[in-house]
């Protein structure tokens, strides 16, 4: 069903695997004026990459979402955003070859997306994941991508599911509690204290259980390297 509303929309999707490749889900929100959650939808797909339930999440988004509206997308993907707004326009030069020549990873969904944002007024919005007071429409796909990735049922507004339970992959939930109850937050240890990023020169695996590019800005946590955005939440 297209989604019909206002001057403009402002929107989240996100994509979640459970063990990259592993069981992945699918999710997306629109919000209402206040920019609360109003319309979601989330779906199961079976074994699948993180990066191909983050596609997919954009691209259920904008099929459900009307062309003639301009809208706001928020994500916590750069590879799905940069896929569509940066290396896009080069790939499709090069006739869907990346510039070593090998072929684009994910083409038939990053062709579908591309059809789908032809014509319309699109602007993507990066938002970093799994923080205490992070965009609250990301949390909300973030959470409900999990859930279909975990249960593969599809769930959403639309058939009266209930708000998608806390996300397991969201490392600082347990932190929040503790704080909220008064306690002392974690001191940082040393392998963590870091703050500086850099590139990462291999795909890797972050501690929240995302995984990260090669090109990616990481930083040191306790257990190695990781989002940025995750070391800070793990060191409080």
């Amino acid at each position: 069903m297209i989604v019909r509303m206002r001057e403009r929309v402002v929107a989240a999707c996100d994509g979640a695997s459970k063990g990259n490749p592993g069981p992945a889900g699918w999710a997306w929100v629109v919000s209402d004026d206040s920019e609360a959650p109003a319309r979601w939808e989330a779906g199961p797909l079976g074994k699948a990459t993180n990066n191909v339930a983050e596609l997919t999440a954009l691209e259920r988004l904008l099929t459900a979402t009307d062309p003639g509206v301009p809208l706001e997308v928020r994500m916590d993907s750069q590879y799905a955003m940069k896929a569509v707004t940066t290396w896009l326009p080069g790939w499709k030069r090069n006739g869907w070859k990346t510039a070593a020549g090998k072929p684009v990873a994910n083409q038939e969904l990053v062709v579908r997306i591309d059809e789908l944002l032809g014509g319309r007024e699109v602007d993507f919005r990066y938002v970093p994941a799994h923080q205490a007071d992070g965009d609250p429409l990301n949390d909300f796909a973030d959470r409900a991508a999990s859930q279909a990735a975990i249960t593969q049922q599809a769930a959403g507004s639309d058939v009266g599911s209930p708000e998608p339970p806390p996300s397991p992959d969201t490392p600082q939930s347990g932190t929040t509690r503790r704080r909220a109850a008064g306690a002392k937050a974690p001191r940082q240890r040393g392998g963590g204290s870091s703050s500086r990023t850099i590139k990462a020169k291999f795909p890797g695996r972050c501690m929240c259980g995302r995984t990260y590019a090669a090109g990616e800005q990481i930083a040191k946590n306790d257990q190695g390297w990781g989002h940025p955005e995750c070391r800070t939440a793990a060191v409080g």
